[in-house]
């Protein structure tokens, strides 16, 4: 029998090597809104939404001053920020419009719908919101069939100022 990772499993965190620190946390805790929750040094911090010891690290352990890792090699894609409502996801999007912050996408994925954005050490970062799981589309058989629309970011900004 093949093993299989246990259905309750999640993915805890994510740990970024990142050039400047202060411009890391200007980005991820005054524009995204996450909270400090612990600090080692100058060299690290962790953050985290809720409470949760961290969700994100963020370190320049190896990497102060450092410039961006090239796009055309292996590593980090991006990160996802999975936000409770729709709601929620439109408060996002009308902080980063309102903070004039480049967007590099959007899509309605029938599961979600994401914003893609590049933090400043140009990381990839998808926030999205997940439909219930009832409303995923499916072929006759059930199987998934994800897909790549386009996400009315109108719409989607009127939910945050209603």
């Amino acid at each position: 029998m093949e093993y299989k990772i246990p259905p309750a499993t999640k993915i805890g965190h994510v740990h970024l090597k990142v050039a400047d620190l202060e411009h890391a946390l200007r980005f991820y805790v005054g524009l995204l809104g996450f909270e400090i929750t612990q600090t080692y040094g100058d060299s690290a911090v962790f953050i985290s939404a809720g409470g949760y010891h961290h969700h994100i690290g963020l370190n320049t352990w190896h990497s102060k001053n450092a410039g961006p890792a090239p796009v055309k090699s292996a590593g980090l894609y991006h990160l996802a920020i999975l936000y409770p409502t729709r709601k929620d996801l439109a408060i996002a999007l009308k902080r980063l419009v309102e903070a004039n912050y480049p967007l590099s996408g959007a899509a309605d994925h029938g599961v979600s719908q994401a914003i893609y954005l590049n933090d400043p050490d140009k990381n990839g970062v998808e926030l999205y919101w997940d439909r219930p799981k009832e409303e995923w589309p499916s072929d006759a058989q059930g199987n998934l069939q994800m897909v790549t629309e386009a996400l009315d970011l109108n719409d989607l900004m009127q939910l945050a100022i209603s």
